[in-house]
């Protein structure tokens, strides 16, 4: 039985035993969410038996990031990829997407899920267009065929379009940037060419029966998602979404479990109203979110305005966030592209739970405060985020006076910190002054 359907009997399986210690749950209560279809567990039965540490996405749960991976018909290889995988895991992600487009493709794939810690997951279309001279010539036993090859590989999640609906594709003809999503552009295509309807819709239970055979869960993938401001919030992307919301039941009713993907590009005014409107149509289950970016005016930037959209959104119920880096809409990310996009989301997340008063989301910062105070800068390196950048950013701009480290900000006679513990030790009666703590400047200073 898949996950969903142990918990619907009351079982508490080991996985749902380990979500719940990871996140500092009750074992009874994973169960309770996972049975109800507010948290998933992507944990594919193969890739459950080699490196897999399971992870639960929902709302009862801390927010989750997801890092893209996977190289194009231009730029990158296998061991590339692979070395991206490394960077995302290390500074945070929760789960990792292979959206590979160029050649090798299945070895890629095998090589990220033999290696990858964390849940993998596909967009099985992408596959399918890869290996056709044209996407119209898919029958969709091919692309069946192709949904069961990754699953038996071990691909935990699995995005495929199913809610884009043929009578959806005119309610995008406004659009300053059409359907931006690759995978919803094709099957929109495919639609318009045969004049048929969606064939991944018209056979969502076979595609069923495939994921929970190996407990793949569903991302219904959101394919008409908007790509710039001007489209955020209309008539097709919410077309789409009550689509969404009805194939939610259907898989529920076939043991699968499932999440829903949602934008996009939406102004901070929206965010709510769209996580909502979410919640409600797609009865809780798990919201999978692309930022959502903020502004269109940041090439170069877009991890930034997607962060923003993202805290939000996860603040009001989003239960991960699909990172964004500096390269979107402008090129394959690279090494560092990988590392600062995960970090801007890990942040974004991470301010969320804080917001919402998650179990335990705020001891690192609590940390963090008192390693500052007492000049633990190892300490503060060891807590940061991203370690290495914070410790060269303060040695690089280090001075030394009189042999003792302060940071360049302040320096020792403004350090704010140094002058507070001053002021507590002129305070105290003189019997607490003579065995109180030394000067804790000795370590070095803080801005």
């Amino acid at each position: 039985m898949t996950q969903i359907e142990q918990a619907r009997g009351g079982i508490v399986t080991p996985e749902m035993e380990a979500v719940a210690r990871a996140e500092q749950l009750d074992p009874r209560e994973v169960c309770r969410e996972v049975g109800q279809g507010r948290m998933v567990i992507p944990a594919n039965r193969v890739h459950l038996a080699k490196a897999l540490e399971v992870i639960g996405i929902g709302t009862a749960s801390r927010t989750k990031i997801n890092a893209n991976l996977g190289n194009s018909p231009l730029s990158s290889d296998t061991q590339c990829e692979l070395r991206k995988l490394e960077c995302a895991v290390r500074y945070g992600a929760d789960t990792v997407m292979d959206l590979s487009t160029g050649k090798d493709i299945n070895t890629t794939r095998q090589q990220i899920i033999d290696a990858a810690s964390v849940p993998v997951g596909t967009v099985p279309i992408y596959q399918m267009a890869e290996q056709l001279d044209d996407i119209v010539d898919m029958r969709p036993v091919d692309f069946l065929d192709i949904v069961e090859q990754q699953a038996q590989q071990g691909v935990d999640y699995m995005t495929i379009h199913c809610a884009l609906l043929r009578e959806h594709v005119p309610l995008t003809n406004h659009r300053l940037t059409g359907i931006v999503s690759r995978g919803g552009s094709l099957v929109a295509q495919w639609m318009t060419v045969h004049g048929e309807e969606n064939p991944f819709f018209t056979h969502f239970e076979q595609l069923c029966d495939i994921m929970r055979e190996y407990d793949v869960t569903w991302s219904l993938g959101d394919g008409l998602r908007p790509g710039c401001l001007a489209d955020a919030s209309d008539a097709a992307q919410f077309a789409e979404l009550r689509v969404m919301g009805e194939l939610t039941r259907r898989a529920w009713d076939r043991g699968c479990q499932v999440m829903v993907e949602g934008p996009g590009h939406i102004p901070m005014d929206q965010i709510e109203m769209n996580i909502r409107r979410q919640q409600e149509w797609c009865h809780g289950a798990p919201f999978y979110v692309l930022g959502p970016v903020v502004t269109d005016v940041a090439p170069g930037y877009d991890h930034i305005t997607s962060a923003i959209g993202g805290a939000m959104a996860a603040w009001y119920g989003a239960s991960m966030l699909c990172y964004v880096t500096p390269k979107e809409h402008l090129g394959l990310p690279d090494l560092d592209d990988v590392r600062q996009g995960v970090i801007a989301h890990k942040l974004a997340a991470h301010a969320a739970d804080i917001a919402r008063g998650r179990v335990g989301a705020r001891e690192r910062d609590d940390a963090m405060s008192r390693a500052r105070y007492a000049f633990d800068w190892e300490g503060q390196f060891r807590l940061a985020l991203d370690g290495d950048t914070a410790r060269r950013m303060r040695e690089e701009t280090l001075s030394e006076t009189d042999g003792v480290r302060y940071c360049s900000m302040c320096g020792p006679k403004f350090c704010s910190m140094k002058n507070t513990q001053n002021i507590r030790r002129m305070s105290q009666p003189d019997d607490a002054k003579r065995v109180g703590p030394t000067d804790a400047t000795s370590d070095g200073g803080t801005g």
